[in-house]
């Protein structure tokens, strides 16, 4: 019945006459989606400040003013132009945590600019203890910035209270962006011209960011109304606060809570510009394949990306000859289950607008769980986790009305070594906004040449997500896919409910994979499943929250039948977490298991698992070292039976300061298995070295040791943005066998240097 409903409002919603399509000539400077306008997210004129008054509250609502300058801001981070004396600052940041709705500890002093050309913010951090703060990272991008003393700016330039941009700059000048949709689906990996500087006071740190406005999409005309929110985090202390308060059950992702910021008037923006960017670049280098006899082999090539803005919100891009040599290797990993791993994607090209493509509640960046990515790019241009020659291609992404559309089409090139043959891979997705916060819609996927037999293979479904309210989401897909051969039993579909505030948490799913359903331009972890699961959560707060600041207790319930409707797996959990103030966690969690083996499991090269069912069960124990430590990251335990033998596991992944320049991530994991079939120990010990000389240039070196795989291999790369949006790359890589005696052998080897420039017109 869901199914039905499902797919009959998938035919009412996109036979309804929507919005028609944006006729400007203007383009969109970027990749991401431009939010529809909406005239009833236009507050009154009697909310906005009156006169020179930079901000007005009433409640919950926050209203700030932006202020003309008269000449561009020098950009240093010192705040000691006169304007900083003219106009008053904008106060009264709120904590999200630790108490939700107080006053901040620390004040927050923020001014709002701009001129024919850019939007200025500034903001004058106060410290009580300026000797605490946490400052370790520069690298443009880098997860860890969110860890550091750091302040966010959220734009939602359209209003629309759903999409919006992110920049984050920390107190050290590292600096990081992101777009997202639908109030969530944050993508890192778009990138666009800004600029940041920082600077220390006695009494804490200050900070100027430049925004150009080519740089953003906004809605026509010249008087602006924009959403905005800043987050400053005080990480020695733990604290978070927001210029337009959000509630503490939103947590960490409340940043994208567009619903809920601030409404930003006074600003005068000059009509979209014309935007055309054209990024050549060029590489050279020498490699070394011994597998395939190649020894020192010097090649060079070049390439072009091109991106152009059609409409107000539609960008189109181009490829050709593309080539991903700067890209980091994948992290190894342990295999200790019959099922694939999955591998991120970290080619930039794919990377940036991919939220578009997500599809039945299901990220395409996002690790584990059971339900299909019916758009994976990595089965593009890879085959065997090895590079696959990519000819070009194109990519159309953005808005049009109440529409979101992407569409991407690649062709591959022929490749002998890897038994490639030259395939073109087609992907189509459209998406319209219902309601306030609500979607629906359907996905296309194909490539004209199946990895698995004679023919073409394609993919087809329909989605929706509901938001019942700011804390319930309902998603819901049905999808099928063609296969030559592989006629009937090929849906799958599924239903999810959401429900999370602070103190409680519900999800309840619905999932079936029948056993023909084939994506081969998505990622399937496992296939001819039913899956029911549950997961609980109560998390109160305690009343005395010196030094504990929220426990959580979690159930668990997945429950996996065949397509027959026989029991295939099962896992029932408890989990219990603590999180004390100064965020260190302790995590303890029970698992029990059932595995039914179909086909016997190879597990690792001496040991196989015979067909039947096995019970076994587990305890994990692991403490969570704080991020304002310098040495930080997760210790882990882990202990029981394992199919019919036993299993130990220790672990530790984190980060080491050595100085705020230079830190390593170390990474070690051993597995000591004794079952019937045999006994073995996997290790896996990896090492990242990074090295910050500025924000916009690091050096990275990558060294990893995987026994199952008898592999030890290193990468190291060096990158220097020297003019915003061009970047000069040198990487180094090597791969040994550590099956022989003695040193590991080398079976690949290379050096690329790569430069591109970006020219925007």
């Amino acid at each position: 019945m869901v199914i039905r409903l499902l797919a009959a409002a998938a035919l009412a919603v996109f036979a309804t006459p929507g919005t028609a399509l944006a006729q400007s000539a203007t383009p969109a400077p970027s990749v991401p989606a431009a939010p529809a306008v909406q005239a009833a997210a236009v507050p009154p004129a009697s909310a906005a400040p009156q006169g020179q008054d930079v901000v007005f509250r009433t409640g919950a609502d926050v209203t700030v003013r932006a202020f003309r300058i008269d000449a561009p801001l020098t950009l240093d981070g010192r705040l000691d132009e006169h304007w900083y004396e003219d106009i008053a600052p904008i106060g009264g940041f709120v904590q999200q945590e630790p108490f939700e709705g107080q006053p901040a500890t620390e004040p927050t002093e923020l001014w709002i600019f701009y001129d024919d050309q850019n939007v200025y913010f500034a903001v004058r951090c106060f410290d009580s203890q300026p000797e605490r703060m946490v400052a370790n990272e520069m690298r443009h991008d880098s997860s860890n910035l969110i860890n550091n003393e750091q302040v966010t700016f959220v734009i939602d330039t359209f209003h629309d209270r759903r999409n919006g941009f992110l920049f984050l700059i920390n107190s050290l000048g590292g600096m990081l962006e992101e777009v997202f949709v639908d109030e969530r689906n944050p993508s890192r990996d778009w990138n666009t011209v800004w600029n940041g500087k920082t600077a220390r006071f006695d009494q804490g740190w200050s900070l100027e960011v430049t925004i150009p406005f080519k740089s953003l999409r906004y809605q026509p005309g010249t008087d602006q109304v924009w959403g905005l929110n800043v987050n400053r985090v005080v990480r020695w202390k733990n604290e978070r606060q927001f210029l337009s308060p959000l509630p503490a059950a939103f947590g960490v992702q409340g940043i994208f809570r567009v619903s809920s910021a601030a409404t930003m008037v006074g600003l005068q923006a000059p009509p979209p510009s014309k935007n055309l960017q054209v990024k050549p670049y060029t590489i050279g280098g020498v490699s070394t394949d011994r597998r395939a006899g190649i020894d020192n082999d010097p090649s060079g090539d070049f390439g072009l990306d091109v991106k152009y803005g059609i409409t107000r919100g539609l960008t189109a891009d181009f490829t050709y000859n593309t080539d991903f040599a700067q890209v980091e290797e994948d992290e190894q990993q342990i295999n200790l289950t019959r099922f694939s791993l999955f591998f991120p994607e970290k080619r930039e090209f794919f990377l940036e607008g991919q939220t578009l493509f997500n599809f039945g509640g299901r990220a395409a960046t996002a690790a584990g769980g059971d339900a299909p990515i019916l758009f994976f790019s990595r089965q593009v241009g890879l085959a065997g986790g090895r590079p696959v020659p990519i000819l070009g291609g194109g990519r159309l992404t953005g808005k049009a009305g109440a529409y979101s559309i992407g569409m991407v089409n690649i062709q591959t090139e022929d490749d002998a070594a890897v038994g490639a043959e030259a395939t073109n891979f087609t992907t189509v997705r459209v998406r319209r906004e219902i309601l306030s916060r609500s979607t629906i819609g359907a996905i296309f996927t194909g490539r004209s040449h199946s990895g698995v037999v004679d023919g073409s293979n394609q993919a087809f479904g329909v989605d929706a997500l509901f938001s019942l309210g700011p804390n319930t989401r309902i998603n819901t897909y049905l999808a099928k896919t063609w296969t030559e051969g592989r006629a009937g039993n090929d849906l799958s579909h599924r239903a999810e409910l959401d429900y999370s505030t602070d103190r409680y948490g519900v999800n309840i799913e619905q999932l079936t994979v029948e056993g023909n359903f084939n994506p081969e331009v998505g990622f399937l972890r496992r296939t001819d499943f039913t899956k029911s699961a549950a997961n609980l959560r109560f998390s109160p707060r305690p009343r005395n929250q010196r030094v504990i600041r929220k426990h959580y207790y979690e159930g668990r319930l997945d429950y996996y039948a065949t397509g027959t409707g026989r029991l295939e797996s099962r896992l029932a959990q408890a989990t219990y977490r603590l999180e004390f103030q100064n965020s260190d966690r302790i995590n303890v969690q029970g698992s029990r298991y059932y595995e039914r083996l179909r086909v016997p499991f190879r597990i690792a090269s001496n040991v196989t698992l015979p067909v039947e069912g096995y019970s076994f069960q587990d305890l994990l124990a692991s403490y969570q070292l704080g991020q304002q430590r310098r040495v930080a990251g997760t210790i882990s335990w882990q202990t029981g039976s394992f199919y019919n033998g036993d299993q130990t596991a220790v672990s530790y992944r984190g980060r080491v300061e050595v100085t705020p320049v230079l830190a390593l991530e170390p990474g070690i994991s051993v597995n000591w298995i004794d079952l019937e079939q045999g006994s073995f120990t996997t290790k896996l010990v990896s090492t990242r070295v990074t090295s910050t000389l500025t924000p916009r240039m690091f050096a990275a070196a990558l060294i990893q040791y995987n026994s199952s795989a008898n592999s030890f291999s290193s990468n190291v790369r060096f990158r220097w943005e020297y003019k915003l949006g061009s970047e000069l790359f040198v990487v180094y890589s090597e791969g040994r066998n550590t099956l022989g005696a003695g040193f590991p052998t080398i079976d690949t080897r290379g050096l690329v240097v790569k430069i591109n420039h970006l020219f925007r017109l």
